[in-house]
């Protein structure tokens, strides 16, 4: 291991032990004797208890309207300057929605009787600061983690989150076994496919599909460049995951919501909800639906085959057999629309395969999602490949 891998390795996780120790840091003004903190539910009114729920939610939002407002997307597309404008937009989004979360779990809070010491405005004050200092704390906590450790710091903080309700998920599940409530074949299936599924994950995020492109021979500077065989490689999933997935919910029930206030809870409304309740089959039909869809619609952003043609043809680079311009335009999106499809039937297994289960009444009482797994796989595929950059990078480093 190299000196350098080291530093970043420590970095990394006193990092995350800093945020582990937050978590378990209740608000000020909760009394331990509520009861809540002595069920092992500390966590949820820890000075962390917000997460990074309310950049995700932003960043998420800020997406959402660059897809949409060309201005917006441009300022992406306008280099340093214009990524540190959409990041400060991000950090004013956040701003407003983690005070409107930390508000009301402040008023839930002081609303469960022996909870809080001494309920009032200074509480409410007092919580909502600290919760909403948490989140821009652990925002930057996470960018130290990014800059100067390995793997993407809010990725790792999320990974840490699901990885630590995993032994109590595990332990639920072998107390049922225990007690005859399920059966020893029920658990092997489930651990199956949840082994399966990862694999799966680890297979899809890996895979490429190679586009052949030969680069001409140009003169650049004073320096000639040679003919040169190259690949375009194209991801299978170019949607990522939390796009699609965390947009979908918000379609069903952010209208919902609205007609609820509007028109109050009507039994029209009522039958709606039933409905698209978790593992409802219109919300598996719906939800399935709604990946698919948005999956398109982000991949489409992100990657435009007619600005990758117009890219290439600058470079002197072409496609064999393809003509440059517009051909290659359209070839590009052929082959975008079939990687795009075999991703996003790969994102509607991985989000809703859960769900199937809990349909299906062969589920086990864990908490842990599909999206969840993803995040968690994703990320330590993402450090394997930064171990391994930094270890090429720095070859001459001391070895330990």
């Amino acid at each position: 291991m190299t000196s350098e891998l080291a530093r970043r390795i420590a970095i990394t996780i006193g990092a995350l032990l800093i945020f582990r120790l937050g978590s378990q840091i209740p608000l000020a003004g909760i009394s331990v004797q509520g009861g809540l903190l002595s069920s092992g539910s500390v966590v949820r009114v820890s000075i962390f208890s917000l997460n990074l729920v309310p950049y995700v939610s932003a960043a998420i939002l800020v997406q959402l309207l660059s897809v949409v407002w060309g201005r917006l997307a441009a300022l992406e597309r306008a280099g340093e300057a214009g990524r540190r404008r959409i990041a400060r937009y991000t950090l004013i989004l956040t701003l407003v929605l983690a005070a409107f979360q930390a508000f009301a779990i402040a008023s839930a809070l002081q609303n469960i009787s022996g909870l809080v010491a001494e309920p009032g405005d200074w509480f409410l004050l007092s919580a909502t600061a600290t919760m909403v200092g948490g989140v821009f704390f652990m925002v930057w906590l996470s960018e130290q983690i990014t800059r100067h450790g390995i793997g993407n710091g809010i990725a790792l903080v999320l990974s840490i989150t699901i990885l630590v309700a995993l032994p109590a998920d595990i332990a639920s599940a072998i107390e049922l076994l225990r007690q005859g409530a399920v059966s020893g074949n029920l658990v092997l299936f489930n651990a199956i496919v949840w082994v399966a599924l990862v694999a799966l994950i680890v297979l899809v995020e890996g895979a490429r599909r190679n586009v052949p492109v030969h680069y001409a021979g140009r003169q650049v500077g004073k320096r000639l460049l040679p003919p040169r065989d190259q690949v375009l490689p194209l991801k299978l999933n170019n949607a990522g995951f939390l796009i699609p997935v965390t947009v979908t919910p918000w379609i069903f029930y952010l209208p919902l919501a609205l007609a609820t206030f509007v028109f109050g809870r009507t039994p029209w409304l009522a039958a709606a909800y039933e409905h698209i309740r978790f593992a409802k089959p219109a919300h598996i039909i719906l939800g399935s639906i709604a990946v698919f869809v948005l999956v398109f619609i982000y991949t489409a952003y992100v990657l435009d085959p007619e600005r990758a043609a117009e890219t290439l043809q600058k470079q002197g680079a072409t496609i064999p057999g393809v003509e440059p311009g517009e051909p290659t335009a359209d070839h590009l999106d052929r082959v975008v629309s079939l990687t795009t499809t075999v991703g996003a039937v790969y994102l509607v297994a991985v989000s809703l395969m859960p769900e199937a289960l809990v349909a299906c009444g062969v589920a086990l009482p864990y908490k842990i999602g599909g999206g969840s797994v993803l995040i968690v796989v994703c990320t330590i595929l993402d450090i394997k490949r930064q171990v391994r950059d930094v270890s090429l990078t720095n070859p001459g480093g001391v070895r330990q």
